[in-house]
């Protein structure tokens, strides 16, 4: 389908979910991709432990993922470019041009962007003071034999902290929760579970930056400072967009609304916002994504 100036039919920026789909869904209808991922395919999939919210029978990441890169690795139209990295993304009037790490330049009429979120960190959270740009890994890395029998510090009530107990039902890991009165409506799915402390703060102060034990010192929202000890610290404060630089509008929060993007751009998966971020949110998007620049390429309008 692609002309002569172009190197493929659709550039897709992003190795997850949604731009696993895109590819899937563009080589059904003969468009020939370049998938650029900087990581293996579906990277944050292998390290989802359990779900329970996805079509298909997979109860956890790993095989779910596991599924997708076969099928992926099995689509003759589409081209893999993992380990690299998008430096750069323009739109023009005739094509959209995707420069990668290594300098080399890739062009095709069309690109999804399905490039997602990232976790926050300390720094991103006005409620935590910490030292420096303390970098500091999100709950769902945790491993849970190695958290077995200890004490963790989560700093915020994100949705992971419920993923961690389902996936690890009988481990002994004690779960210290501090969260703001913002995150108050996420953590009711773990207000009655006995291996969780929940301790609603005002301001948190990590004092400890590397290392185990960790403390910190909380301003409860009740107005009493206490003193948090745990062996070791992570993050559950939520994500934030990661998109590439270049031609990509971004709303006020960082995330990029499909409807105000270059005509040529196609935003897929988490990347569009923070209110549909869902494994099953972001297939269905990117398979749209990819028929959008099929019915574009050839002049078919639409009713969007």
């Amino acid at each position: 389908m692609a002309d002569a100036p172009f190197d493929t039919d659709l550039i897709i920026i992003g190795g997850g979910p949604a731009g696993c789909a895109a590819a899937r869904m563009a080589a059904g209808v003969g468009m020939r991709t370049i998938l650029v991922e900087p990581d293996r395919l579906c990277r944050n999939l292998y390290r989802i432990p359990a779900l329970n919210n996805v079509l298909g029978g997979h109860t956890n990441g790993p095989d779910l993922a596991d599924a997708i890169v076969a099928e992926l690795r099995d689509t003759e139209l589409c081209r893999l470019e993992l380990g690299r990295r998008v430096t750069e993304l323009r739109a023009g009037d005739g094509r959209v041009t995707v420069t990668v790490d290594t300098g080399a330049r890739l062009t095709a009429p069309y690109a999804v962007v399905a490039t997602g979120v990232g976790p926050l960190q300390p720094h991103d959270a006005t409620w935590i003071t910490a030292p420096g740009s303390l970098s500091l890994p999100p709950l769902w890395e945790a491993e849970a034999d190695d958290a077995q029998g200890r004490t963790l510090l989560v700093l915020g009530g994100d949705r992971p902290i419920g993923t961690f107990l389902r996936a690890h039902p009988a481990t002994g890991t004690r779960l210290l929760v501090a969260y703001p009165a913002a995150d108050a409506y996420k953590i009711e799915e773990i207000r009655d579970d006995p291996r969780v402390t929940l301790v609603p703060v005002d301001h948190l102060t990590l004092k400890a930056a590397e290392g185990t034990p960790v403390s910190a010192e909380a301003m409860g929202q009740d107005g009493i400072k206490r003193t948090i000890a745990a062996d070791s610290v992570h993050l559950s404060i939520g994500n934030a967009p990661t998109a590439p630089p270049g031609d990509l509008t971004r709303g006020p929060d960082g995330y990029c609304p499909p409807t105000d993007q270059h005509p040529r751009v196609l935003v897929a998966g988490d990347l569009r916002s923070a209110r549909f971020q869902r494994i099953m949110t972001a297939l269905g998007s990117g398979s749209e994504a990819a028929l959008h620049a099929y019915y574009a390429a050839r002049d078919v309008p639409t009713n969007d």
